[in-house]
């Protein structure tokens, strides 16, 4: 009887005669991103590891998880952090592939990339660059100063610069973190839509830590989710994207704010060819999960944000032959070769524990009917 996948079975028994059995530690590993990690090179049979600060993170629980580690130290210790990374490397028993899954982590790692390098594989950058990226600030000027199209941004450093922009505001306008984690865990949420003025200085007066600035103000650009534009792909030593993928977000949580719950990919090279000469002339390399929105107003994608690590929605971006920005990262890293792979046009991705509460929200505003 022959196989439906046969094609497919083939394709991955060519890579797997190269494969080196180099581990893989995912660092942290809740939420679906880095489940995601670990079912995907799981079923390569790479042997995957999980590393996490919490007991119940759900890759702990995956059956494709050779090992878990609870970490009991966190990000304001980071030399303790470091050395328990490196007793995970030693109880694993060989040098593996590090993966970083949120903005914490992917500062750490290129912080502490000197000791580390020792027992872990992961992309060689400098923090500096991956902070510039990392920060919604440092990032805004590193994209203006590339020519990238970027949506109008302010950075007010006191309560008084805000009233002084909003003589001249046209809202509604975005207020926004300049560090999402900081204002995440004060106020639960990483931007808010404000409509008015006084919407605006009661919003800025509850979130704004005062005493370190952290909120900047951005020009709302009109449209519905559907306008958000992702690039998903991988980078080698040169630069030179190995792997690519492009689509829309169909629904967020928070909605019209937050991560996406359902996405489907969508060719777009205008966003593929214009995050290739970004990261081609900034010198990035690794895994790149970057948004754009699309500005009917004057018909340019405008960068919203450049995550240098891997986006916890990867798996809507799978190409036809099985590969993803996970798989060429480890192919890379260890000798392999990164076939080229184009994914199904139309294809879609859902987040079950998020989209739920994102459709009730988006039927309570009647942006989506009960059908849909």
């Amino acid at each position: 009887m022959k196989c439906p996948n046969q094609r497919l079975v083939s394709y991955w028994s060519e890579i797997a005669s190269g494969f080196t059995g180099t581990p893989v530690l995912t660092f942290p590993s809740r939420a679906h991103g880095a489940l995601g990690i670990t079912r995907s090179l799981g079923r390569l049979g790479v042997p995957i590891y999980n590393a996490d600060f919490d007991a119940l993170a759900p890759s702990f629980f995956s059956a494709y998880s050779q090992g878990k580690f609870r970490l009991r130290c966190s990000y304001d210790a980071p030399l303790r952090l470091a050395e328990a990374l490196l007793a995970c490397a030693h109880v694993i028993g060989q040098r593996c592939i590090l993966i970083p899954t949120n903005d914490d982590a992917t500062l750490f790692v290129a912080e502490q990339a000197g000791s580390l390098r020792e027992s872990f594989i992961f992309p060689d950058r400098s923090p500096e660059l991956v902070h510039s990226l990392c920060s919604k600030k440092s990032m805004y000027f590193l994209a203006r100063k590339h020519q990238v199209p970027t949506p109008a941004t302010s950075f007010p450093q006191c309560r008084r610069d805000v009233i002084e922009f909003m003589e001249e505001a046209t809202f509604p306008i975005m207020l926004k973190a300049i560090d999402g984690s900081r204002l995440s865990q004060r106020t639960g949420t990483k931007m808010f839509i404000v409509r008015s003025k006084s919407e605006l200085l009661e919003t800025y007066d509850r979130a704004e830590d005062p005493t370190a600035p952290n909120l900047m103000i951005q020009e709302y650009i009109p449209g519905g989710d559907d306008v958000v534009w992702m690039f998903n792909g991988y980078f080698d030593r040169d630069s030179e994207c190995l792997l690519c993928f492009t689509g829309k977000k169909i629904r967020q949580w928070p909605i019209h704010t937050g991560a996406t719950s359902l996405g489907i990919c969508l060719k777009n090279e205008a966003v593929e060819q214009l995050t290739r000469r970004f990261m081609r002339e900034i010198g990035y390399r690794g895994i790149l999960d970057i948004g754009y929105r699309f500005d009917a107003r004057d018909g340019l994608y405008k960068v919203l944000d450049v995550n240098p690590r891997i986006g916890a929605t990867f798996r809507l971006f799978v190409g036809e032959r099985g590969m993803d920005v996970a798989r060429a990262m480890y192919y890379d890293l260890t000798g392999g070769s990164v076939q080229p792979d184009y994914a199904r046009e139309g294809r879609k991705w859902i987040a079950e524990d998020i989209d739920f509460a994102s459709s009730v929200c988006y039927l309570r505003e009647r942006s989506i009917t009960l059908k849909q």
